[in-house]
């Protein structure tokens, strides 16, 4: 998907920012620590740019930790949902393959979840020049563990409402795209790391049914799709509550 055909969708989410904030999954701590020995800096004091920010989710965890850090959102409806929750928070609008940022400015660049929305051949030299000479790049995506059968057998079921190949944990961990893309303009170092959280069923369809395919696709084939999927989890999860496992794939990136 190029970035060009991949604007609609990531567009998408403005029209859905507050479901979007309030089920989304966060990220574990033990993820930003990564980040930190990766990286051989700690994050307070940090001079950070949150790029595809969103509503705020992984910027609020980077400033919990003590970084300087500035968002970078392209979209309406995302941008208005992140000043609301995070007033305190500089917000600049713009995306990874134009960021609104001094050149040789920042300690660390980092993409949730929205690598995957830029144009390599833009967002890597962008990436370079706001960096400084010991800067890095972090992207990092939650996706489902697909070693849990409930969560397989849930993707299966996406892929044949939707009529498409594999979608790996129901919303497309991107690190292999992203290695690809760079191909050796950045040394690249990855972990993974896997967590869990429990939520109410409801929460649960929510949470999926933000992401950019059930958006797209339109409100009657999302409902559709979440009152079957509904019943298929009430006999896994009889007392309504969902088990959610993730695996989070981290790739940290430094000039070659």
């Amino acid at each position: 998907m190029t970035a060009a055909s991949s604007t609609p969708r990531a567009l998408s989410f403005d029209a859905v920012a507050a479901q979007y904030a309030a089920n989304r999954p966060s990220y574990p701590a033990a993820l930003f620590e990564a980040i930190e020995d990766m990286a051989g800096r700690p994050l307070t004091g940090a001079r950070v740019a949150d790029v595809g920010a969103g509503t705020g989710i992984g910027t609020t965890l980077l400033h919990a930790r003590g970084a300087r850090v500035v968002a970078v959102e392209p979209g309406d409806g995302m941008a208005e949902q992140f000043r609301r929750d995070l007033p305190d928070v500089p917000i600049v609008r713009g995306d990874g393959n134009h960021l609104p940022l001094a050149t040789a400015s920042l300690d660390l660049l980092t993409y949730a979840q929205s690598w995957h929305w830029t144009d390599p051949d833009r967002s890597i030299p962008e990436a370079l020049r706001v960096l400084r000479p010991t800067g890095a790049l972090a992207l990092w995506w939650n996706s489902g563990a697909l070693d849990v059968p409930w969560i397989d057998a849930q993707v299966e079921r996406i892929e044949r409402h939707f009529g498409l190949d594999r979608v790996v944990g129901g919303n497309g961990d991107g690190t292999h795209d992203a290695l690809a893309a760079c191909d050796g303009r950045l040394d690249f170092r990855s972990r993974r790391l896997r967590w869990s959280r429990r939520v109410p069923v409801d929460t649960h369809l929510a949470n999926i049914s933000s992401h950019s395919l059930f958006l797209v696709h339109g409100e009657e084939s999302t409902a559709a799709f979440v009152e079957a999927e509904r019943q298929h989890l009430l006999a896994v999860f009889p007392d309504g509550v969902v088990e959610e496992t993730y695996e989070v794939g981290l790739l940290l990136a430094t000039r070659p």
